[in-house]
């Protein structure tokens, strides 16, 4: 630890920043095959892209077979399908696109920050935070769709400073393009979220005349819906009734009614309001205590008045998915991604104002080393937490494998269809009708459970051949006495 101290005590605040991005993005790289898709978000989006790759639908995600899924955008679809085009089917090609998104986000940070006239010490500063921190890199690393709904509202957050600052027709057009990366990430939330960042801003200081000539508005939406426009025309035309869905549903309903049953693709998040701060302050670890201690000693130095503009932007963009999400019981953790740059961007900001002991920042190395243990448990099942790919290699193994069918008895999770390649289906009769249904021979799993004399006399039938924490797999036959 001493020799560690001397180390970094020799780095300059740029050095240690550029060294923890680098082992923070380099550990995320090398966990990515090391566990399974998790259920239920990753194996479930998992799945969608490798169906759409074997059936080489790119207009509609399917949830299953002939079930078009109506709740997202293609984007994170396309990203891991591509991976699996490029890599094969496995759990570092549907991750690693998204990880390469992340990425994106950090480059489009370091770039606004400097042409914004930042330093390269404040600019390369933001961007490790960014990267350590807990949900930043984290998310960009899994089979979500928050990674790249995040790099359209960077974009065109970044953008749109640097059009209103520095008359710069490129940015302008940049603006419109992060909205239709946003729309196809996860739809018209996109418009909300830099909406409310931006209103907050321009009211802040009356600059709504300079905002209507800051951007080219109509070119720049020609723009937008000409990017993503298509998508949504197709997607209607291919399977009636996603619009109706996806946008009364996904975007009304969803966000005011909370356990919201009209949900086709599972059970509506119920959470306290105002469970979205609390989520924030653990999304943005370890950077969350510097963060305040940073704002204790602003109030204690009379530095609290937040009147730099530059300031002002960064707080509204990274407050937006709060003050959106305050009075929404269905949330998750992955919806104040999109407000982390900023976060980010302040720390650093704060840190040339009122510097600290570069020591402080040696906090970045506990999220990489703490994701490699993480991965490392979950790749040796050490937290309990297990995905069907353990099950389902030994159920690979078997010699009737490529003949028969699989069926799970009661529930399937979706690392079941991932790790089966879709051959798994769900059955919701109990195991003994299961058994005595049977026409063909065939692989039945089911929970662990205490069975009854009339189930016993139907397992006659069948054979145990693998067996994980929580389930069995079975190999049955008809009885055709």
């Amino acid at each position: 630890m001493n020799r560690l101290r001397h180390f970094t005590s020799r780095l300059s605040l740029t050095q240690l920043a550029l060294s923890t991005l680098i082992i923070s993005l380099g550990i995320r790289l090398i966990t990515l095959p090391m566990y399974s898709l998790m259920d239920t978000t990753e194996a479930r989006y998992g799945e969608m892209a490798r169906i759409m790759f074997e059936t080489q639908n790119w207009i509609t995600p399917m949830f299953d077979y002939d079930v078009p899924f109506w709740g997202k955008p293609p984007l994170f679809a396309w990203l891991s399908a591509g991976g699996i085009s490029l890599f094969g089917n496995n759990e570092f090609a549907v991750r690693v696109p998204h990880l390469f998104v992340g990425m994106l986000i950090l480059t489009i940070t370091y770039q606004f920050c400097v042409h914004a006239g930042k330093s390269v010490q404040e600019a390369m500063l933001s961007v490790a935070v960014l990267a350590t921190s807990t949900a930043f890199i984290v998310i960009s690393g899994a089979v979500m769709t928050d990674t790249a709904l995040a790099l359209g509202i960077t974009l065109s957050m970044a953008s749109f400073w640097l059009a209103f600052q520095h008359h710069s027709k490129l940015a302008g057009y940049l603006f419109f393009v992060g909205l239709a990366i946003g729309m196809l990430a996860k739809g018209p939330l996109t418009l909300v979220l830099i909406g409310i960042s931006l209103c907050c801003w321009i009211v802040l200081d009356g600059r709504w005349r300079r905002v209507l000539h800051a951007l080219p508005w109509v070119s720049g939406t020609m723009l937008m819906l000409a990017i993503s426009l298509p998508w949504y025309m197709l997607a209607e035309f291919k399977t009636p009734g996603f619009l109706n869905y996806f946008l009364v549903g996904e975007h009304f309903m969803r966000f005011v009614v909370s356990g919201w049953e009209g949900d086709l693709y599972g059970t509506a998040h119920n959470e306290p309001r105002g469970t979205i701060w609390l989520y924030a302050a653990i999304a943005a670890l370890p950077w969350t205590p510097l963060f305040f201690w940073q704002l204790v000693k602003r109030f204690r130095q009379g530095k609290e008045n937040v009147t730099n503009t530059y300031a002002q932007y960064l707080w509204c963009w990274m407050l937006s998915p709060l003050l959106l999400f305050t009075f929404a019981g269905n949330i998750l953790a992955s919806y104040v991604l999109p407000g982390l740059p900023a976060f980010a961007l302040l720390i650093a900001l704060y840190q040339s104002e009122n510097p600290l002991n570069t020591r402080a920042y040696l906090t970045g190395l506990t999220t990489p080393v703490l994701i490699l243990f993480a991965a490392l448990a979950l790749n040796f099942n050490l937290t309990g937490k297990t995905a069907e790919n353990a099950l389902l290699t030994l159920w690979e193994k078997q010699p009737e494998a490529r003949f028969v069918d699989l069926y799970y008895v009661g529930s399937r999770p979706f690392s079941a269809q991932y790790y089966s390649n879709g051959k798994a289906k769900r059955v919701s009769t109990d195991l003994q009708s299961t058994i005595t249904d049977l026409e063909q021979p065939a692989f039945i799993v089911h929970a662990h459970t205490h069975s009854d004399d009339s189930t016993d006399m139907s397992l006659a039938q069948c054979q145990q051949r693998a067996e994980s924490g929580k389930r069995v797999l079975l190999y049955c036959v008809p009885n055709n006495g």
